[in-house]
């Protein structure tokens, strides 16, 4: 099914479609280059409305029974499986996202999200416990802001949404301008669901001017932000001004450490798709691929030939692996992360920032591999977003733990070892909210987050749902 070309998309405030005052922001197919739709540019004005909508729904939708809304989240998860054909090919036009990779990752896993807090209802993570002389009641935190990202826009979306719901709490959302148009297919989603006027808001815009209005709204209870850590920053310094509880699920720079025991060709083989899933924009990616020094030469001849396998192009086709970045400010940005590393003196096993043979329209990069990387390089430390792998020896397991845990971040990343309670002891020693043990299939009942500037608090499962509640002790 091909996405559909639209022409504009609005609003949803009090559940209504609400065109916007403000200017026009243009949603471009990163493939292609067109713009395929305009969306409002939020204003001050109607992210304040969306704020006051959703504390005026807040009262009843929090009294509501938690077993019927855990029912309305439910029929959202059956919507979002009805359309996920059209939503597969909007996040593949707005995204760039491989058709295949959307179709069987950026749609589904929102609907496990939403499966799995409905589930963590049922397994009474709402329920009363008490403790001594005391009743401890969970109640929903108010009114939430959450501002998503583009990588995953569907999944980052019902990461919030799907909790926050089924806790009592209201929200507004702030989609990603950059790929805004899978949250319009959403709100219909929410209205055939049930979702009662007011309890799920929509306002487009820039972070700015929209997120910062969210941020700082002194009837917003909570931020649940997803993005960069610079923007995770700002949000907090906002959202302290009246102390609101702020979430935030920001950069990563993800090492994959590779013991000396390790299948090293099943390990780089791991890695480097693991690394150029979702074009290489994802925050999780196992960018970093710490090897035994004396199989260093080995581990970068596999990742360059592993790579080469990755031919970008047009992301509608079933065959491609890689597809373009999302934006021509991103491409930029990623290849003066390649041209740094060639400076800097890392070895180019593949790839580099020449343009795509064959592909003149297209925010396309090759994808590329560095070997002989450092820790004090730029390429090691900060987060490029795009297909890109650094390779980096190491001489002793402790010095492979020091170098995994030597960024400021601390998302995700991996160990395989033959020995599975070696690699289960080298995976506690890293500082990281998620560690995968000899590539394990990713857990979406699991609580994903990051360490020190990967940001704080937990989604997913019965983890995701306590985030939106306030604990009260009542004394009897």
């Amino acid at each position: 099914m091909a996405a559909p070309v639209l022409t504009s998309t609005e609003h949803f405030i009090a559940g209504d479609r609400v065109v916007g005052t403000g200017e026009r922001i243009e949603v471009v197919n990163p493939a292609t280059e067109q713009v395929i739709a305009t969306i409002p540019a939020g204003t001050a004005a109607e992210a304040d409305a969306a704020v006051e909508a959703a504390a005026a729904a807040f009262p009843a939708w929090a009294a509501t029974p938690v077993e019927l809304r855990a029912e309305v989240v439910g029929r959202i998860a059956d919507g979002l499986k009805a359309r996920a054909e059209e939503l597969a090919a909007t996040i593949t036009a707005e995204v760039g996202t491989p058709i295949t990779f959307a179709s069987r990752v950026q749609v589904p896993n929102p609907i496990a999200i939403a499966t799995g807090v409905v589930r963590a209802v049922a397994d009474g993570v709402l329920a009363d416990q008490q403790v001594g002389n005391s009743l401890v009641v969970r109640e929903p935190i108010g009114v939430v802001a959450a501002i998503t990202p583009w990588n995953f826009p569907v999944q980052q979306i019902i990461a919030k949404l799907a909790p926050a719901l089924v806790a009592g709490c209201t929200v507004v959302l702030k989609p990603s301008e950059v790929a805004p148009l899978n949250a319009g297919v959403l709100t219909e989603v929410l209205a055939a669901a049930g979702v009662p006027s007011g309890v799920v808001n929509l306002v487009h815009g820039t972070g700015p001017v929209v997120g910062e209005v969210l941020a700082s709204h002194p009837k917003v209870d909570m931020v649940s932000f997803t993005g960069s850590t610079r923007a995770g920053r700002r949000v907090s310094a906002l959202a302290a001004a009246t102390v609101k509880r702020v979430s935030l699920e920001l950069g990563g720079k993800s090492a994959h450490v590779v013991l000396a025991d390790a299948d090293l060709a099943k390990a780089v083989k791991l890695t480097v798709g693991n690394s150029f899933m979702n074009n290489g924009q994802a925050c999780s990616a196992w960018t970093r691929l710490l090897v035994p020094s004396s199989r260093h030469e080995e581990a970068v001849a596999l990742a360059a030939a592993a790579a080469e396998k990755y031919v970008p192009g047009d992301p509608t086709s079933p065959a491609t692996r890689l597809g373009p970045l999302v934006s021509a400010t991103q491409r930029e940005r990623v290849l003066a992360h390649i041209r740094a590393g060639i400076e800097q003196g890392a070895r180019l096993a593949c790839g580099g920032p020449e343009p795509v043979d064959g592909l003149d329209l297209g925010y396309y990069v090759r994808p590329t591999v560095f070997g002989g990387v450092r820790q004090d390089m730029t390429i090691a430390n900060e987060e490029i977003f795009g297909p890109v792998l650094s390779v980096l020896p190491y001489e002793t397991e402790d010095e492979a733990v020091e170098i995994a845990n030597a960024t400021i971040y601390g998302l995700a990343g991996g160990v395989f070892s033959a020995d599975e309670d070696r690699a289960l002891a080298v995976a506690r020693r890293l500082r990281t909210g998620q560690v995968d043990l000899n590539g394990a299939a990713f857990n979406v009942l699991a609580p994903f987050g990051g360490y020190r500037q990967s940001g704080n608090g937990r989604e997913f499962g019965r983890f995701g749902v306590e985030e939106f509640c306030e604990l009260k002790a009542i004394q009897r």
